[in-house]
């Protein structure tokens, strides 16, 4: 009779975590950045269909690297959670904290979850404030850890790389444009150092803007306005200033 192959549970949790970052480290990065007037994505994805970054509810959103159908999957129960918690309770009710929460259980189930492969995924929910010290950033990798990020944040391939480059550059206060010039310039690096040019037509930018008057503080920017903030001497600096000069407000989703 043959022996039984036995793997002991340490070696199987290590492999399954080594298989669901190999996944994740394949996929283009994201990066998440205070900014004074909110929270600024940024993510190198040139298609226009299939997001990266999206809106759950009023103040929050999500961004997330790695497998898309399974990361869509997570973003739709999010806001299924958000609209269901908001609707029987209160809409202030709706937290970053507690979907943070919701998909911490979900994926740490699944990584634990012998009779199925860990998800491909990383995750980031923040939730904009009424001032920089109220926002809130957490980073949800595969095995459902929740990660409470300040500042500044990367997931998704070289994201190690991208992390420090950030940390090194990244203060508080500054502007939307600033923001969002530093983050292409982190994501135009690759692994050896060297730069790659990204245009506007590479990256997909949203902002959580504590600023707009709607209940809602999820914006997307495209096109014109995208292209005068990260213009140099355009004078733009915040969402208000490139809706004035290109007369475009994409609004939020939904």
């Amino acid at each position: 009779m043959s022996t039984p192959f036995y793997v002991s549970p340490q070696q199987a949790m290590a492999d399954r975590a080594e298989y669901a970052r190999k996944g994740i480290a394949r996929g283009r990065s994201v990066v998440v950045l205070q900014y004074n007037d909110g929270v600024l994505f940024v993510a190198e994805n040139p298609s226009r269909a299939l997001h990266k970054v999206s809106e759950i509810y009023d103040r929050i959103a999500f961004a997330a690297v790695g497998k898309y159908n399974e990361f869509e999957n997570l973003r739709i129960g999010g806001v299924r959670y958000a609209d269901l918690r908001g609707y029987t309770y209160d809409r202030d009710d709706v937290t970053a904290r507690g979907l943070a929460n919701v998909y911490a259980q979900t994926l740490g189930t699944i990584f634990s979850s012998a009779g199925e492969k860990p998800y491909e995924v990383e995750l980031i929910v923040a939730e904009v404030g009424a001032g920089p010290e109220d926002d809130q950033i957490y980073r949800l990798p595969h095995d459902g850890s929740i990660v409470d990020e300040h500042g500044s944040v990367a997931v998704g391939g070289n994201a190690d790389q991208i992390s420090n480059y950030l940390d090194q550059r990244h203060r508080d206060g500054m502007t939307l444009a600033e923001a969002l010039k530093l983050a292409r310039a982190s994501l135009a690096r690759d692994t050896n150092g060297t730069e790659r040019t990204l245009t506007p037509e590479q990256l997909e930018v949203a902002v959580l803007d504590r600023t707009r008057p709607q209940q809602r503080k999820f914006k997307r920017l495209l096109g014109r306005q995208l292209s005068l903030l990260l213009e140099e001497g355009s004078g733009a600096t915040s969402v208000a200033d490139v809706a004035d000069e290109s007369g475009e407000d994409t609004g939020s989703e939904g």
